[in-house]
């Protein structure tokens, strides 16, 4: 990963990591990002759905999104993907935090263009939520493949920051009488809910739970 002034870690440096192996485990298994920019002068921080393919972060979206238009003609770009594992509870107000993986990327994305590459784009996207899926389903049609627009960003400026195990307090504070630990949190998926229009007779898919 490229070293910049703006991806140096300064606070709590320890944490952090510029390794790729580590933010793209983090990238991938993160669901949602937080994409800011500056648009017409003013920021905007926009959550949206990525996908990593290879050396490159996908953002897509409707053509007529104005967060893809902006980037879409070379403005830079902030990428933030977090993950929450845990609430660390310490014996003093002051040192609770959470358990965390998060990456930060900067740089600017290029429009990816054509139909196959959309098409593959957004087959990415659908194997990222469910892996599985895209064989079942309809593929996009040309007219709802015009309709999208998909941004390609590189992984190359960037880095990541990971918190785990229990809190740290000061000295002093270990005897006081007061529970302290993590409580682990992770996101885990409920019973699958069919549509009330299903058809009788389609079984739910392996890839569902």
């Amino acid at each position: 990963m490229l070293k910049t002034p703006r991806t140096k870690l300064r606070r709590v440096p320890n944490r952090g990591t510029h390794e790729r192996a580590r933010i793209d485990a983090i990238l991938d298994e993160a669901l949602i990002s937080h994409v800011g920019f500056v648009h017409d002068g003013r920021p905007a921080v926009i959550p949206t759905l990525h996908a990593r393919v290879g050396d490159e972060v996908l953002l897509h979206g409707s053509a007529a999104s104005r967060m893809l238009r902006a980037l879409a003609h070379g403005v830079d770009v902030c990428v933030t993907a977090t993950l929450i594992d845990g609430l660390v509870l310490a014996r003093s107000a002051f040192h609770h935090s959470m358990n965390y993986r998060s990456v930060v990327l900067y740089g600017t994305a290029r429009p990816v263009t054509g139909d196959d590459r959309l098409a593959q784009a957004l087959e990415a996207f659908t194997e990222k939520l469910v892996p599985g899926r895209w064989a079942d389903v309809r593929a996009p049609t040309r007219q709802e493949l015009k309709g999208t627009a998909v941004l390609a960003l590189p992984i190359t400026e960037g880095s990541a920051k990971v918190r785990t195990g229990p809190p740290i307090d000061d000295d002093e504070d270990y005897d006081l009488d007061v529970w302290a630990g993590v409580v682990p949190l992770s996101l885990t998926a409920s019973r699958a809910e069919p549509d009330p229009r299903l058809r009788a007779g389609i079984a739910q898919p392996p890839y569902v739970r």
